[in-house]
């Protein structure tokens, strides 16, 4: 078989996570490997850590190993091949409680084992700890439509090459092609969302897709409720989550007392004829309501209230890519864009990237003698451009603490800028979601036509750069002896810190806070840090 740098990395980070009996779970979002482990105890951090291909660690719900955009849709098939070949024979691995854990210390071990194991238990904890009801939920959600992305950034990219052939007027006979080609998964979007809720809550993923379908069927205009005529596509992805998610729980309900000689025919029977008429007369109308309410509510928030709602959106948004959370939006931006072609949230909340390669600009120049970060930044910084954070929040900002936070005001001030121009009347969007930084300029729309989106959302760049940059360069750090500036916050020899420093209590826990790669030198000692 021939080996290729994808199947090289992936034969790399097996062994590090204690082998294929531990793995319990694979799967990747747009840059990191999730994997769900039995023994994180197995997991060796450093050596995760030296692999040149490995951006950061997230001890979270999920182990996430951050690989970028690209490499990881690639690394993942190779590594569930690796783990399919090596679990035929091997044990699995029950993962031990924390008790048991404390248990394994022998009476006469080491300080240092007792440590680990004391360690091992306060993560154990913490994790415990986070895994809120609101937080699970959410990333169930998520794990909804994260499958769903490289589909909406496809067609959008369509539909926005599609908009601008139209608005210059060449390749008439092309564009209605163009169109269907675009549009044509926007108008099944509701089956896709239903298929993936029942497999994420444990029903039939074919019936969650066939109850959801009643939503986009044409059919339903002839159906009449509260005296209102249905529209086909009414409700949207969130009536199609609903409709999935209780079809789920008709499904379930059905396998308790249907005889097993009568299941096959009658629990399929039931859950798409119940939870279909539930649909039409009860959650069509009510997630119509809501998804128009979400329009409204958007649009009113920017061109009521812009500067204000872009300086918060565009400042909170680093915390939750940092925890991962960013993708329970998704919902909200793919009702804008069924509802109005575009979602005018995408270019606020994609300011925040944009205070983050401010910021790390910063520290590059002011940290000119610790050449590992440098390099680190060197390499983190065209993903930083083209909208991918993680390398660059893991790799610098969140390490050093405060540039985090300078960072996060960058974004705000991005914002605010976007917001501003949203309060004048000149409201700018994306046509799909996913892309951000210099990526989403193909898939701008807006209300002023091209080139003024196009120059807002650059102006709301070029502001989030500035800001970042010089709140981190003249409050990034303190201290002056001697012409020499010393480091507000050195890199943290445990991830506690890096937690503690820059997120709330309630959070994942990075626990990749070192350069990404390799080759690089050591980071300064602590305190040594100069700029």
């Amino acid at each position: 078989m021939r080996t290729t740098p994808h199947s090289a990395t992936a034969a790399a980070i097996l062994p590090l996570v204690g082998g294929a009996a531990n793995v319990t779970s694979v799967a990747h979002c747009m840059t990191r490997l999730r994997l769900g482990l039995a023994d994180r105890s197995l997991v060796d951090e450093g050596s995760l850590r030296a692999l040149p291909a490995v951006l950061g660690l997230v001890d979270d719900d999920t182990y996430q190993i951050v690989l970028g955009p690209g490499t990881v849709a690639k690394v993942t098939p190779e590594f569930e091949k690796l783990v399919a070949s090596e679990t035929t024979e091997a044990p699995a691995i029950v993962a031990p409680t924390t008790a048991e854990t404390a248990a394994t210390v022998e009476p006469g071990a080491t300080e240092a084992a007792r440590l680990a194991a004391r360690g091992a238990a306060l993560k154990a904890a913490q994790r415990q700890r986070h895994a809120t009801p609101v937080r699970l939920f959410l990333r169930r959600i998520a794990n909804i439509f994260v499958p769903l992305i490289p589909a909406l950034i496809g067609c959008g990219v369509i539909a926005g090459g599609n908009g601008l052939l139209l608005n210059l007027g060449w390749l008439p006979s092309l564009t209605p092609a163009l169109a269907a080609v675009a549009s044509g998964f926007m108008a099944l979007i509701a089956v896709f969302v239903g298929h993936h809720t029942a497999k994420e809550f444990g029903g039939t993923p074919i019936l969650g897709g066939a109850v959801a379908a009643v939503i986009v069927y044409a059919g339903v205009a002839s159906v009449t409720v509260f005296g209102t005529t249905l529209t086909p596509g009414q409700g949207g992805v969130l009536g199609a989550l609903a409709a999935a998610l209780l079809g789920t729980y008709v499904e379930k309900w059905c396998r308790t007392w249907v005889p097993d000689t009568l299941d096959v025919l009658v629990t399929p029977t039931l859950t798409v004829l119940l939870t279909g008429l539930v649909t039409l007369y009860g959650l069509m109308y009510a997630a119509g309501a809501a998804t128009s309410a979400i329009g409204t509510a958007a649009t009113w928030l920017l061109s009521t209230t812009g500067v204000f709602a872009g300086l918060i959106l565009g400042g909170l948004f680093l915390p939750l890519v940092m925890l991962g959370l960013h993708q329970a939006l998704i919902p909200l931006h793919t009702t804008l864009i069924e509802q109005q072609g575009y979602t005018v949230l995408l270019p606020v909340l994609a300011m925040a990237g944009a205070g983050q390669v401010g910021a790390a600009l910063a520290v590059y120049v002011r940290l000119r003698h610790d050449h590992s970060l440098r390099t680190t930044i060197r390499s983190a910084l065209p993903a930083g451009l083209l909208g991918v954070g993680e390398p660059l929040i893991y790799g610098v900002s969140l390490p050093l603490g405060r540039p985090f936070l300078t960072a996060c005001a960058g974004g705000a001030a991005g914002g605010a800028f976007v917001g501003l121009f949203s309060m004048l009347g000149d409201r700018i969007g994306s046509t799909a979601i996913g892309p951000s930084g210099w990526a989403l300029f193909p898939l701008l729309a807006g209300s002023g036509g091209l080139l003024p989106t196009a120059a807002i959302y650059a102006g709301g760049l070029l502001t989030g750069y500035a800001v970042g940059f010089g709140a981190t360069y003249f409050f990034g750090s303190f201290g002056v002896a001697g012409g020499v500036c010393e480091a507000d916050i050195a890199v943290p020899t445990d991830t506690s810190a890096a937690t503690d420093t820059a997120a709330p209590a309630d959070t994942a826990t990075p626990t990749d806070t070192a350069a990404p790669h390799a080759p690089h030198a050591p980071h300064a000692p602590e305190g040594n840090r100069t700029l």
